[in-house]
């Protein structure tokens, strides 16, 4: 049913208050990432790019984008992989036993994440692996793998069992379908649960500071740091990039649905 008159307004209406509710105090960072003294305060005495010269020109706050880049990277493809593989392996099996595995693998998303900091600790220490590249990586592996799954059942909760039926009839193997069957036809959902996995794995900290300690200095925990130490200015400057990049990824996204929106119309 279509909503007119003031029925639509009023929930149009309501719908952009709480948008703006819930984007103007981060959007506070803007104006802050232009003032031009060394705290973090809205500008007085004019604009400055200061604090963007610091962050685009200082080796820690690259290193630290670097870092991020690498870990996030590297944890989305493990996630993807192995969260891809364990969905499929839900579909196939029979509901109940399907309901139990996934509530075992979807816990790192359940418990809070000072739990989940203080397992990987624990077990990190044990192997070895404890303030290394590899060891940040899988922690951040696990706690994306749930969204994986979750993204993926999705999408072949909407997948044509008789395809992979018809495959099998005709004598291909269970991974000539997997790889010719099932994910191009699932192809859209792993791509939005690689995204979910980057986005994890980029603003995680609890995590993060409790597997490493120096090697790996990811943007997240740089921004912590800046703010609890020495309440660096270059934070908000960081927030104001991140808030620009992400605004021109929804642009284009919004962009390209009505494209394709308009394209189906013709």
């Amino acid at each position: 049913m279509e909503l007119k008159g003031w029925p639509r307004y009023a929930i149009f209406t309501l719908a952009w208050t709480v948008a703006l509710f819930l984007l103007l105090p981060g959007l506070v960072a803007i104006p802050v990432a232009f003032n031009d003294s060394r705290f973090i305060a809205l500008p007085t005495n004019g604009l400055s790019l200061r604090h963007f010269e610091t962050l685009f020109t200082s080796g820690g706050w690259l290193a630290s984008i670097g870092d991020s880049v690498g870990v996030a990277l590297a944890s989305t493809a493990i996630a993807v992989s192995f969260g891809t593989l364990c969905a499929v392996g839900l579909w196939r099996v029979t509901p109940w036993l399907a309901g139990v595995v996934a509530a075992l693998l979807l816990a790192p998303m359940i418990f809070p994440p000072i739990v989940s900091a203080l397992a990987l600790y624990r077990a990190w220490v044990a192997i070895g692996i404890y303030d290394t590249w590899i060891g940040v990586v899988l922690a951040h592996a696990i706690l994306a793998i749930p969204y994986v799954i979750i993204t993926v059942t999705t999408s072949l909760s909407l997948l044509d069992g008789r395809l992979e039926q018809a495959a099998r009839s005709l004598g291909a193997s269970p991974l000539r379908t997997l790889v010719d069957i099932i994910i191009p036809n699932i192809r859209t959902g792993i791509a939005t649960a690689a995204v979910f996995a980057f986005i994890v794995s980029w603003d995680e900290i609890v995590v993060t500071m409790f597997v490493s300690s120096r090697a790996v200095y990811t943007l997240p925990r740089r921004m912590w740091d800046g703010i609890r130490e020495n309440v660096d200015p270059t934070v908000a400057a960081v927030a104001a990039v991140l808030i620009a990049i992400t605004a021109i990824g929804v642009l284009i996204a919004v962009a390209s649905s009505w494209r394709r929106g308009g394209a189906k119309a013709s």
